[in-house]
């Protein structure tokens, strides 16, 4: 890790009320020293001083700012750090960030670099650290709510406690390859074993949870198919309550794949707009309608929209039994229906609505947002909420099956071995500096 001593700016640049440009690092003081007339030799932890920061080279006032020290190891990084509450102008921004660059052994951090400089020194695992950056990227309520859990160390304490199970098995294990002559006792063969399957069986249940938590970072992907003209642009637009998509009489409109993003009760959602599903020989139109498949088979939930004044569900017939899940049946155009047609229709299992006069919409939004609910409650006690996890989990299930005692003792110490190593590339006890340059470029510069 570098001895650097790094700065940047952790509010948004731009007009503000208030900037905070963040020191951190052995020669943190040097700043105070050279900015300020402040004596550090008195200085107080978490005390805010109000004071005037003063340019190195003309003395000059740069601002009135507020200062605050974070004695190591007892700040975000675990090293000396200095924030610098100052007025959010691009002028005093500019000319604060200026002097800092021309003190010796300072330098402007790197993405991420405060927060990777926080894992070396033991103030966080890799994912609290990832949960840090989600909850900087969190847009609805229950992005921010896992987030503040992940960062508080559930999935740590979860992945951990699976990693020391391994050790003290290993621990066993190794104690019988010194003394390959012994036999190992029943007693402490089944226990091991029976240890080994526990465990297994519960990364497996873990890792089943059907992707909810990469889509409640990402996005739960809802996908409108259908006809020509069934109205399918017409309902995005109402559902996002703006004119997200083209709406026209003439069939094959919508050639490409338009996606919206929207918040429903705290869920992120990605609604995607198709283009219509027919028989065409128009080359681009066949285009649209194979991104359509597409979006189909890796969406989290498929709306089948039909023109119900001249079509009917069965269209929907070939999609029903390729999608994963059960897709919600809509019948649009109700405006164009009787109520015997539309009694009809619900009798079928079909949501009735109109996405020209907005009926029905409130109730559509309403049971998309029961079935996200559902599908997030029945897994949400430990989300994976990155792929590499489920990678890494993968590769400890792997080893573990591996696992057996009838195999030569030093195979099945490896086995577990392998085990808990990939279960220390996720929390970042095991040495992976290309994972963690991976990570920490992602987040935010004064972060």
């Amino acid at each position: 890790m570098s001895k650097e001593t790094i700065y940047a700016l952790s509010t948004v640049y731009g007009k503000s009320g208030v900037a905070i440009i963040r020191i951190s690092g052995g020669s943190s003081l040097d700043a105070v020293i050279k900015m300020t007339g402040l004596n550090i030799n008195n200085i107080k932890p978490r005390y805010a001083y109000f004071l005037d920061l003063k340019d190195i080279i003309t003395y000059e006032t740069l601002d009135k700012c507020l200062l605050l020290y974070f004695k190591a190891p007892l700040s975000f990084t675990g090293e000396d750090v200095v924030e610098l509450q100052v007025h959010g102008s691009k002028a005093v921004i500019s000319s604060v960030i200026k002097n800092l660059s021309s003190i010796e052994n300072f330098r402007m951090a790197e993405p991420g670099e405060f927060s990777k400089r926080a894992f070396y020194n033991n103030k966080m695992d890799l994912t609290e650290a990832e949960g840090l950056a989600d909850l900087i990227d969190a847009e609805t309520l229950e992005q921010q709510k896992y987030a503040v859990r992940q960062m508080d160390g559930n999935l740590k304490n979860l992945y951990e406690g699976w990693r020391e199970e391994l050790i003290k098995v290993l621990a066993h294990i190794e104690a019988y390859v010194d003394f390959p002559d012994e036999e190992i006792p029943e007693d402490i063969t089944s226990k091991l074993l029976n240890n080994v399957f526990k465990l297994g069986s519960e990364i497996k249940q873990h890792i089943s949870g059907d992707s909810i938590g990469e889509r409640l970072r990402e996005g739960f992907r809802v996908v409108i198919v259908g006809p020509p003209n069934a109205g399918k642009s017409s309902l995005l637009n109402a559902l996002v309550k703006r004119e997200a998509a083209i709406v026209s009489e003439i069939a094959g409109t919508t050639r490409d794949a338009i996606d919206v993003h929207l918040d429903i009760n705290g869920y992120p959602i990605v609604f995607t707009d198709t283009a219509g599903l027919r028989e065409t020989m128009e080359e681009i139109e066949k285009k649209g309608m194979e991104i359509a498949l597409r979006k189909i088979n890796d969406a989290d939930l498929v709306l089948c929209l039909f023109d119900a004044s001249k079509d009917n569900p069965e269209v929907f017939d070939g999609i029903k039994k390729s999608f994963k899940h059960n897709p919600i049946m809509i019948a649009n155009k109700s405006d164009n229906l009787s109520m015997e047609q539309a009694a009809m229709l619900e009798k079928q299992g079909c949501l009735v609505i109109s996405a020209k006069t907005n009926s029905g919409i409130d109730a559509l939004l309403g049971k998309i947002a029961s079935i996200i609910e559902d599908k997030f409650n029945s897994n949400s006690g430990f989300l994976i909420t990155r792929a590499r996890y489920r990678e890494y989990l993968t590769e400890v299930l792997e080893n573990l099956n591996l696992f057996s005692l009838d195999k030569q003792i030093e195979l099945s110490a490896e086995d577990i071995r392998m085990a808990a190593r990939a279960l220390g590339k996720i929390t970042g006890r095991i040495e992976v500096d290309d994972v963690l340059d991976k990570i920490f470029s992602d987040f935010c510069i004064g972060k």
